[in-house]
């Protein structure tokens, strides 16, 4: 029997904050989600039907990030407030708070093992305390601008974060020396993690990529650009095989690391989607937006072993591959596996379209290699919340969807050329219309004269 891939579904969808929520973390018990927003309160929603969701007021300004202990029986949230507060996640709501920095804090999250907190800031630095107590334990300050995110790594024995200074910075927890800073980022970086396996972080910023680096080389190893606006969040999936993005651009897009490419994109969200995260089992994911929603998705792709992914990509690859046009991607070629990625060289397609460079992640402790650069696959905007567009669909014969893909893609372009066309007309008219109506001023007040 042949497994099938199914699309992710929108499962449930909560309504309750009055902004835009900022930030979402599964229970890692599965049985409730946190969600932070701007309007300084956080939610925990409760998976069983007859549960009311808590609202837990306390912070004087928007949450920033909320995120549940490894236990979870604590939940920990970052305020524009300066302050984190440490919530029981029960009817109660009790908390603890304390200063932690001299300006917003952007970020929060709990070591590995429970014991520790790690908070980003405005104020250009990246503290470490501990839960028990809230007890300052070190500062580290080589950012030269707002720290939007910082992780710990899956050890507990590294750090990373990103900043508005445009860079990543790598650290070791235990000398708190910077161990590399990544500049290849072109804008600020906004969210940054770990890859399950520790040998890789990924950073999503404004320039709308998504990219992958190897900390054992510091080697570029994939630079995605599928979005068209910020990116504002990821998360890895727990078999480090996908990584899922919410971008201002509304979409949430999973990113087949294997693979190299984009494996689906989600509309759901009206308006920018602004946080987004994997169970720890990675069986669902959760999204958040400007339009103060709260979505939970059930993954569905992870269902079926990855080996039937990688066949349905090898099927693909043996196809033959329609003549390329001027928007197209260059054609794929086999895989060939190789120990060590080649230097990363960022690529650009052509007519100025934007793809995916993807080199081995062989050494990610995956399994495949070297893959040619992808094209974002483009489709309709979705007419309904929590429809998806996948990449393939294997109903479909590969040489008929790629065909497909390729009408809709040109349809994309000349949706979007019409448009300019016909701003570019409404301005020549209107630039008209003000020249017409001076010509006719100036001869009213010539005539007079004459």
């Amino acid at each position: 029997m042949t497994s099938v891939l199914e699309d992710p579904t929108l499962e449930r969808h909560f309504k309750g904050h009055r902004d835009t929520v900022t930030s979402v973390d599964f229970n890692p018990n599965m049985k409730q989600l946190a969600s932070g927003s701007m309007d300084s309160c956080l939610m925990v929603w409760n998976f069983k039907p007859q549960m009311r969701a808590y609202r837990f007021v306390g912070h004087k300004d928007a949450v920033m990030s909320v995120v549940f202990s490894p236990s979870g029986h604590l939940v920990a949230s970052a305020s524009r407030d300066k302050t984190v507060r440490l919530w029981i996640p029960s009817v109660k709501g009790e908390s603890t708070v304390f200063k932690a920095h001299t300006a917003t804090v952007r970020s929060v999250d709990f070591s590995p093992d429970g014991q520790s907190l790690l908070t980003a800031s405005d104020d250009k630095s990246v503290k470490v305390w501990t839960v028990h107590r809230q007890k300052f334990q070190f500062s580290l300050n080589q950012h030269m601008n707002w720290v939007r995110c910082a992780r710990f790594s899956p050890d507990g024995r590294m750090i990373v974060s990103g900043s508005d200074d445009k860079t990543v910075k790598l650290w070791d927890r235990n000398t708190k020396e910077c161990v590399h800073t990544f500049f290849e980022h072109g804008g600020f970086v906004n969210s940054v993690a770990f890859h399950p396996s520790g040998t890789c972080i990924a950073a999503a910023g404004t320039d709308s990529t998504v990219k992958v680096w190897d900390i054992r080389t510091n080697r570029l190893l994939q630079h995605y650009q599928v979005h068209t606006a910020a990116v504002n969040g990821l998360s890895f999936h727990s078999s480090g095989n996908y990584l899922i993005t919410a971008s201002n651009d509304s979409t949430l897009k999973i990113l087949d690391l294997l693979e190299g490419r984009l494996f689906y994109t989600l509309h759901g969200h009206q308006g920018p989607a602004t946080t987004v995260a994997f169970s720890r089992a990675g069986d669902f994911f959760a999204s958040g937006g400007s339009d103060e929603q709260v979505m939970v998705w059930k993954t569905n792709f992870d269902q079926v072993d990855y080996s039937e992914v990688l066949k349905s990509h090898k099927a693909r690859t043996e196809q033959p591959q329609p003549p390329p046009h001027i928007h197209d991607i260059p054609p794929r070629s086999p895989h060939t596996v190789r120990q060590v990625p080649r230097p990363a060289v960022p690529q650009t397609s052509s007519a100025g379209q934007s793809g995916a460079v993807s080199h081995s992640l062989a050494d990610f402790s995956l399994t495949s290699a070297d893959v040619a650069m992808r094209e974002p696959e483009r489709g309709p905007p979705a007419s309904s919340v929590g429809t998806t567009q996948p990449l393939e669909k294997q109903t479909i014969p590969p040489q008929l969807a790629n065909t497909l893909e390729h009408i809709v893609g040109q349809l994309d372009v000349i949706t979007q050329t019409v448009s300019i066309l016909e701003q570019r007309l409404s301005m020549t008219e209107n630039k008209l219309r003000e020249a017409l109506d001076n010509q006719q001023q100036i001869t009213l007040q010539v005539r007079p004269t004459d």
